[in-house]
């Protein structure tokens, strides 16, 4: 027995055996972890997915998500691990998420992230103005919530009121530049954006002015005499600071206000007979 130990602990003092000893440590804890590596990037994990393609502004419920298991090496991207960061969300508004699918990040937002729920969220001391469009005056559905378009103005002289000099005379100036496209609309209220799957018919294009704005806008609307029609076309806006509508013409602005009357901020607005 005392040869036993004198054996093993001349063995311990041998550099030879200690340097053998540690590298077969060294090996067993490489290869350990190395597996433990593996099995952790291989075995599956739990994560949810959609039950169901999900449109663009869709609030997501539970019956729509279910859980599967994915290897980790497989999950790329900022993936959402957990049911709970899904349900109760919604789709953005320019994301479609299809059946089958995991939910990212990008594509899954809170309700007031929604364009839609923004849309009529406008500076105090604005108005609301809905002005009527097709696909014609939208250029294609290229006025969109968020960008920017300018307002002109397109006057003809006609009517019995009007002297034989200045018949059929046009007119076309810029009234408002900068206006913030705010929502669009169809013929049943519905958001032209919110599924970009399904084209839809704009009908109305919503956005906000000051007061002062709106009022000169309202008058040039009604000038039935000269054939008044107001024009958006739509513009990029590249500044960091999102301006503000501006008037662009102050000779269409006194033109407007020298042929209508405004009797009073709280009275309606009216327009002589001959209008």
């Amino acid at each position: 027995m005392n040869n036993v130990s004198m054996s093993i602990k001349k063995a311990l003092t041998n550099k030879n055996t200690v340097t053998i000893v540690g590298i077969i440590i060294a090996l067993i804890v490489v290869y350990i972890g190395y597996n433990m590596r593996i099995r952790s990037m291989t075995d599956p994990y739990p994560v949810p997915y959609a039950l169901d393609t999900l449109k663009p502004g869709t609030k997501i419920t539970s019956d729509q998500v279910g859980t599967m298991n994915v290897p980790r090496a497989a999950l790329k991207g900022t993936y959402i691990a957990d049911a709970s960061g899904v349900i109760g969300k919604y789709v953005s508004e320019d994301s479609i998420i299809p059946k089958g699918s995991l939910f990212y990040s990008r594509s899954v937002v809170e309700k007031g992230q929604l364009e839609g729920v923004k849309a009529l969220d406008y500076p105090e001391g604005h108005v609301l103005v809905n002005f009527a469009v097709n696909m014609e005056t939208s250029y294609a559905n290229l006025l969109y919530p968020g960008e920017y378009m300018d307002l002109y103005l397109k006057i003809r002289y006609a009517g019995e009121n009007v002297s034989q000099a200045d018949e059929n005379k046009l007119t076309v100036g810029k009234l408002l530049s900068d206006i913030k496209v705010l929502k669009v609309v169809d013929a049943n209220g519905d958001n032209v954006f919110d599924d970009l799957d399904e084209k839809k018919t704009p009908a109305q294009v919503i956005f906000a002015v000051p007061e002062e704005y709106h009022i000169l806008l309202r008058k040039a609307m009604y000038l039935r005499t000269y054939e008044a029609q107001i024009i958006p076309v739509p513009k990029r806006v590249t500044s960091s600071e999102a301006p503000d509508a501006t008037i662009s013409s102050s000779q269409l602005k006194d033109f407007i206000n020298n042929v209508t009357v405004w009797t009073g901020e709280d009275a309606p607005i009216t327009v002589p007979d001959n209008q």
